[in-house]
């Protein structure tokens, strides 16, 4: 089997020597409302730099309307008021990115994507408003950040709503901002807050319309109260029940999604950066096997699969920023070669240079058989990855395209004041 696939990927990749040859993808996306493009760490270099490339030409020339990514939606909310224009403190992208204070840091706050948010804040004023492109995180974390956010809006317009959420707010305090600590207390003795998070909720949703829209303030204010809602319930799940509540955190990302492209109009166009193991379709994994399900798979069944384009990346070796215990500080990691016989062996056996694969009814067969496919996290220790690091994946089903770069680099983080949790 391996010959096949070896022979296949010969026939079939296009070779990457830079910007120029991602034209092919983009003309292979079409008109998809959704492009996902993944990666197989959270700490390389060049996908970060190819995602850049990429979102550039969809936005340049196909119109994508706005960036989804697997980061905090206050921190995130920053880059996306300093991109249009909303922002009057900060002075420049290096700034706006020491909003990203939580723990790992490097994911958002470093120097691959500087020059990119400079570029759409560039990009936007050369547009109307409804042409503005939008940068938004859809993650779940925030619980604490969101609730802040929230009664510093509704003080601002001295809502009436802000009694509620004060009450809501007192509920969680005695929790330090520890959502482990929170979420043993409102699993394991039925302590937890999730009346006054309810109650908090369904009033910004009946009241939605009494808000002012400036600066996509309305957007912002329910987005906040939808993870507030959704936080809590994660990590009153997570103590117990390791899998439901990474469905939950996936859903909620759709959730998110769907409010950011409902907010923005008909017309709007989205471009996802997350992890390879929320993008590419679960489905085709034996993530599945478990009764895990994530955003591809979650999108592909709501919009159709015709509208959804969905890149996976991945490398045979080089470096890696990633730590070696939650909350601890980062590390420059070496990534060994790609274990024997996964895709990633493949591509390397197939020619050492950088390429890419798109999956069609040509190739669909032939790419259909899992095969292992390796993931590495924020938490990451070279020297076990063959344990537990590799996915099996039918990759032709799994994406619609994959990017491999045959040695990749640790990306560079800047430095911010980190908040742990």
């Amino acid at each position: 089997m391996s010959d096949i696939l070896i022979q296949a990927i010969k026939n079939d990749a296009i070779i990457l020597n830079g910007p120029n040859d991602l034209d092919f993808l983009i003309h292979e996306i079409r008109h998809a409302k959704y492009v996902l493009l993944g990666e197989s760490s959270h700490g390389t270099s060049e996908y970060y730099k190819i995602r850049v490339e990429l979102s550039k030409k969809l936005i340049a020339d196909k119109g994508y309307t706005f960036l989804a990514v697997e980061g905090d939606w206050p921190a995130c909310l920053q880059v996306n008021r300093y991109i249009k224009g909303f922002d009057q403190l900060h002075t420049s992208a290096r700034e706006v990115l020491s909003s990203f204070s939580r723990w790992p840091t490097w994911m958002w706050a470093n120097e691959e994507i500087i020059d990119f948010i400079e570029w759409l804040k560039i990009y936007n004023q050369h547009q109307s408003k409804e042409g503005q492109v939008g940068f938004y995180g859809i993650d779940v974390y925030s619980l604490w950040e969101s609730m802040d956010e929230i009664i510093k809006y509704l003080e601002k317009i001295n809502s009436p709503d802000i009694e509620t959420a004060k009450k809501m707010f007192a509920c969680f305090e005695p929790f330090n901002r520890q959502p482990e600590k929170y979420g043993i207390s409102a699993s394991f003795y039925s302590e937890g807050c999730k009346d006054e998070v309810t109650k908090l909720l369904t009033e910004i949703c009946l009241n939605k319309n009494k808000y002012l829209d400036t600066e996509e303030s309305k957007l912002e204010l329910e987005v906040n109260a939808i993870i507030t809602a959704n936080a809590e319930n994660y990590y009153r799940t997570m103590v117990v029940h390791d899998n439901e509540s990474w469905n939950m955190r996936d859903r909620h990302m759709v959730e998110v999604i769907n409010k950011i492209s409902a907010y923005l109009g008909e017309n709007s166009k989205g471009i996802i950066w997350e992890h390879n193991t929320h993008v590419g379709d679960a489905r085709a994994t034996n993530m599945a096997d478990e009764g895990i399900v994530n955003v591809g798979q979650l999108l592909r069944k709501q919009e159709g699969q015709e509208n959804i384009f969905i890149v996976g990346f991945g490398t045979h070796r080089g470096t890696v920023i990633a730590a070696d215990k939650w909350g601890a500080n980062f590390e420059r990691m070496i990534t060994p070669p790609a274990q024997e016989g996964s895709i990633e062996d493949m591509m390397h056996k197939a020619g050492s240079h950088d390429k890419i694969l798109i999956f069609n009814e040509k190739n669909q067969h032939i790419f259909s058989q899992r095969i292992g496919h390796r993931a590495i996290g924020v938490v990451y220790n070279p020297q076990y990855e063959h344990y537990g690091n590799y996915v099996p994946s039918s990759m032709a089903e799994r994406y619609d395209a994959f990017i491999y770069i045959n040695s990749t680099n640790a990306l560079t983080p800047i430095e911010v004041e980190r908040v742990f949790i």
